[in-house]
């Protein structure tokens, strides 16, 4: 499955992502409809693409075309559907995107000799055509997309050799004659004595073939052969070095003279694992998996990588509140949407050897609207039909004292839903842990920060008598989902992660003609990030203690600062916002570095903005209510205070630079070059050994030369 730039399976989470980017580029057409691509190649049974805009009334046709001779073209898009080979689905992504899906009902399997059998490929090209599917809104169409499918028959090996290979008697048998040969009944590139390749598919790469014995041929032979080497040419040492062997054979094609048949023995090799099950811990601690007393997990539908799993286990002191979006087609049959009271009340580990059962509570819900909601793109044949007893949320409270589980509460709601056309049903699942009425709250670390745990915040509230809490809060980013500000999710902020996030702020002429308005706006935005005015230094703090917090400082925008504003344009808006931590590792416990918050730091980054009128839409320019999307993002930055270990420095050293060869032209202690440890060109005790060396023979050529002997004579001279 691909397309013109490469696979077109995109991973679920990915998607979310895709639709940002897109939904950015397409701020201008959000009541049109268009294809991410307009015009795909297949090379595989499914295909994917992604319709963007406004998709509630939109249905898809499919046709097959055929290119005109004389220019090329398959004429306009049309409403009218022909019956092909291909399944068309759809998909919603996030709200203004729709993922559509082909898939090929027919096998790709080739047909065999004599086989009568119509539901095969005749050819090893299986699948030639031009596909045209269009997107319509009451007949008309408004955006198409060409697909070129070109798919090959598959090729699959003979049943009862799977898994089995039989090598045959190597009694002078070339067990590898083509090494490049790597795939079974399939024709490698550039492997030309791969005997699965077609006299056609040799012509496509016959002139580039797979040089030395990895291409099933060892051409040119290697210098140490004594064929290789002429007698006008050949090295000093060809006559006494080289080897005499065939070409034919060398390690690569391993030639067997000996041998018998290796007949495999059957394993459990390229089957699914089989897992232990879960052993149970003696008391909880933080985020251990709860247990149930016949030693499974206690699970709680949740979210893990962006997908909704119903068997995910609950983790001790972690709260989670997800939502779970669910197409209904028909009334659910099973878990987790029908359930009984009774398959509720199970029994969960209180941690210490005894268990408690689980307490259940339901509330009827009359108004469903935050959680049921229909869409006109599917419509289910038939009547109205009422499911009754639906399950739309759980909340699990658990309370908890030490290491252990005290009781869990739950209160599920439920009500009716009225399947006239497919609806989707958002669910709610959460779990709360309550020490008394207090909810738990993780710590960061124990005493200092450790990565990858949220970093902690608080707010100052008085309790009476002149006495201060801090309040716990948290440090927030935007979250990536829809791409608007004012929908946009946020997550927390990690210690140790620097990252970066934003969202989107639409923006109409009228709201750039109201720049204080639209500035206030911004401020509100940035500042849901940050609502704490203080950061604990540990990841332990003592909520009671002032000097286990520090105060967070904020960075002025100097408002005072004249604005450039115009009738279409607004300035220093502050687009950005810039958490900066600094933190220092106070010390190891047990090896583990604990770190610490000394200071941190938000600042904002203005910027201008200004509607884009130019290229062909002008409309933003023209309609008062016209929007564009500006960027609205924020960031945050672990900034490691170094630790100086070296010794202090003394007041001499501090006062007097005659001496500092670092700042200083001229050095004194240089002057000894290399023998002082100025000299890093080497190790200090050679160049010392080196350096007196010299210094030996200096002397020696000094006693040894005229001066000396000129000493000698008169010295001779007077003793006659």
């Amino acid at each position: 499955m691909a397309n013109a730039n490469g696979p077109l399976s995109v991973p679920p989470i990915l998607r979310q992502i895709a639709s940002i980017l897109i939904i950015t580029s397409l701020g201008h057409t959000q009541d049109a409809v268009v294809f991410q691509q307009s015009y795909l190649i297949a090379s595989g049974p499914e295909i994917s693409t992604l319709l963007v805009g406004k998709v509630s009334n939109v249905s898809l046709s499919l046709k097959t075309v055929s290119p005109s001779s004389a220019t090329g073209n398959v004429g306009p898009p049309s409403c009218v559907g022909q019956a092909t080979q291909w399944v068309v689905s759809q998909e919603p992504v996030g709200k203004i995107a729709l993922q559509v899906h082909l898939r090929l009902d027919r096998s790709l399997r080739l047909c065999g000799d004599n086989e009568t059998d119509t539901d095969c490929c005749l050819k090893p090209l299986c699948v030639l055509e031009t596909l045209q599917l269009s997107a319509c809104v009451n007949d008309t169409p408004q955006a198409a997309v060409l697909i070129q499918a070109r798919i090959h028959a598959r090729l699959h090996p003979v049943s009862g050799s799977e898994g089995n290979t039989t090598v045959p008697n190597q009694f002078y048998q070339t067990l590898g004659p083509c090494p490049c040969d790597l795939k079974f009944s399939s024709c490698d590139v550039r492997c030309c004595c791969d005997e699965d390749c077609s006299t056609e598919e040799l012509k496509l790469f016959g002139a580039h073939c797979l040089p030395g014995p990895f291409g099933g041929q060892v051409s040119p032979p290697p210098d140490y052969q004594c064929s290789a080497q002429s007698t006008r040419n050949s090295p000093d040492w060809f006559p006494f070095l080289c080897v005499t062997s065939p070409p034919e054979n060398n390690p690569h094609l391993g030639l067997f003279y000996k041998g018998n048949t290796i007949t495999p023995k059957p394993g459990p090799s390229f089957q699914t694992p089989v897992w232990s099950a879960p052993t149970p811990v003696n008391f909880y601690i933080q985020g251990s998996p709860l247990y149930m007393p016949n030693d499974q997990y206690f699970t709680i539908p949740q979210k893990v990588l962006g997908q909704c799993i119903n068997g995910a286990p609950v983790a001790f002191l972690e709260n989670f509140n997800v939502t779970c979006v669910t197409l209904l087609r028909s009334c659910p049959s099973g878990p987790p949407l029908l359930t009984e009271p009774s398959d509720l009340r199970i029994r969960v580990n209180n941690g210490q050897g005894g268990d408690v059962t689980v307490d259940v509570m339901d509330e009827v819900a009359y108004d469903l609207a935050p959680f049921v909601s229909s869409t006109d793109t599917l419509t289910s044949s038939g009547g109205s039909v009422v499911c009754k007893n639906v399950t739309v949320a759980m909340d699990y409270k658990l309370y908890w004292e030490g290491n252990s589980i005290t009781s869990v509460t739950l209160t599920r709601t439920v009500g009716s839903i009225t399947l006239n056309t497919n609806v989707f049903l958002t669910t709610r699942y959460s779990a709360v842990f309550l020490n008394g009425q207090l909810t738990a709250q993780a710590n960061s670390g124990n005493p200092g920060y450790q990565i990858g745990r949220p970093l902690i915040a608080g707010v100052v509230q008085a309790l009476g008598n002149n006495t201060d809490v801090i309040q716990r809060t948290s440090i927030e980013l935007w979250k990536p989902g829809d791409g608007f500000c004012f929908t946009a999710e946020k997550e927390q902020v990690l210690y140790g992660h620097n990252s970066t996030a934003g969202c989107l702020l639409p923006v109409s002429l009228q709201n750039l003609s109201q720049c204080d308005s639209l500035r206030e706006t911004v401020i509100s935005l940035q500042g849901t990030l940050v609502r704490a005015t203080y950061v604990a230094k540990s990841g332990k703090p003592d909520h009671l203690s002032a000097t286990d917090w520090v105060k967070i400082s904020f960075g002025s925008m100097n408002a005072s600062t004249t604005m450039d504003d115009t009738a279409v344009s607004c300035s220093r808006i502050p687009s950005h916002q810039h958490i900066h931590v600094w933190s220092l590792v106070t010390g190891t416990v047990d090896g583990v570095p604990q770190r610490e918050i000394r200071a941190l730091n938000v600042s904002y980054s203005l910027s201008n903005w200004e509607l884009d009128c130019g290229g062909g839409d002008v409309s933003p320019c023209a309609d008062p209510t016209g929007t564009e999307l500006f960027p609205v993002t924020s960031s945050v930055t672990f900034i490691d205070i170094p630790i100086n270990t070296g010794p202090p420095k003394s007041r001499f050293q501090i006062n007097f630079t005659e001496y500092d060869c670092n700042r200083n032209d001229v050095c004194w202690p240089e002057l000894a070059f290399p023998l002082t440890r100025y000299y890093t060109g080497e190790p200090y005790s050679q160049s010392l050994a080196k350096g007196l060396i010299l210094v030996f023979f200096f002397v020696a050529a000094s006693v040894l030369g005229t001066p000396w002997r000129q000493i000698r004579q008169a010295w001779n001279s007077a003793a006659v």
